[in-house]
């Protein structure tokens, strides 16, 4: 599977929300882009990763 660009390798199949909370990412926080879709928060405990996944993981940042 490729996230941001770089090959990861999954050790069990997983949903997105659990691949961002193993990860640290806050789920709040970041908005997902699954093989050219925008995947909704409430659809990311449902949606299954696999090998062939492309992710972008996009994080929010507070700035001025």
């Amino acid at each position: 599977m490729q996230v941001n660009g770089e090959q990861v390798t999954l050790i069990e199949p997983m949903s997105v929300a659990d691949y961002l909370q193993t990860h640290g990412f806050r789920a709040e926080r970041v908005a997902i882009e699954l093989n050219g879709a925008i995947i909704p928060r409430e659809r990311r405990a449902e949606t299954m990763l696999d090998d062939e996944c492309v992710m972008e993981i996009v994080q929010f940042v507070q700035g001025g």
